[in-house]
């Protein structure tokens, strides 16, 4: 019986503002059995607070200790490597107001950026790749929160922050040097220290094989696939019988709940 719970957000336990059916009665199993339960989530859109507060408000009271998203690993490492650093941020106002938070500069010169921060961007526009074209030509570092392509929503996907790494690694040719979000063993690693637990008495269960099951594969940690977010049948038979193959295949979240019987 595993004593730690690792999901994943968006596709895994809810769509847009959509509760995933039995989502809040498996978690509910979970604590109730004093297992342990935090949820990851790539997209820097919100804060943890944000986080915590919508799930709460779909059903499963959560404590923003509970949610590791991309930012606050991007902070961690930041301030590990990079202590004081001035940031150029692709971002949306949570990302860039967390980071100002905990004392970075945000700024707009390129010849005074350190770090260019990308993240998943629903404003990008030239400006800023221009800002951050300049930037990196001058030394910058240039860092991302996650690779994923497209985020999925409620009635489909849509970009995500691979899009924006793409535009500018095409036009600097300088490759992302560090992408701290899934799969990172860098994100894992921060969930493993939260919950106080060795990878082996965990599982790890996301909607997304080359970020959620990558993850989890490489940390040795039992990993399950759902199929309500990007992954349908048809895609996970590219993955059969190959490192990436998952542990335990769900219809739904829902069916986690088997894991609980016995």
């Amino acid at each position: 019986m595993f004593r730690g719970f690792i999901f994943d957000l968006d596709g895994t336990v809810y769509l847009s503002d959509r509760l995933i059916p039995g989502a809040d009665r498996v978690i509910y199993r979970i604590r109730e059995m004093d297992r342990k339960v935090v949820f990851l989530s790539n997209k820097p859109l919100q804060t943890r607070e944000d986080y915590a507060a919508k799930l709460t408000r779909l059903g499963i009271p959560t404590k923003p200790e509970e949610v590791i998203n991309s930012t606050l690993v991007m902070t961690r490492y930041l301030q590990k490597e990079a202590p004081g650093a001035k940031l150029f941020v692709i971002g949306e106002a949570p990302f860039i107001e967390e980071l100002r938070r905990d004392g970075f500069g945000i700024v707009e010169e390129p010849s005074e950026i350190d770090y260019v921060v990308v993240a998943f961007d629903r404003t990008f526009d030239y400006r800023k790749l221009n800002i951050a074209y300049q930037a990196i030509k001058k030394g910058a570092h240039f860092v991302a929160t996650n690779p994923d392509r497209t985020c999925p929503v409620e009635g489909g996907e849509i970009p995500d922050c691979a899009g924006m790494i793409a535009a500018i690694e095409a036009v600097t040719q300088k490759k992302v040097e560090v992408i701290v979000g899934k799969p990172s063993p860098i994100m894992i690693q921060t969930a493993l220290e939260t919950m106080g637990l060795a990878p082996q008495e965990c599982i790890l269960i996301g909607d997304r094989v080359e970020t959620d099951i990558k993850m989890g594969k490489e940390a040795g940690i039992a990993t399950g696939i759902v199929l309500t977010g990007v992954t349908d049948e048809e895609t996970l038979k590219r993955y059969k019988h190959s490192e990436l193959q998952p542990d335990f295949v769900f219809s739904s979240i829902a069916e986690v709940e088997n894991l609980l019987i016995g």
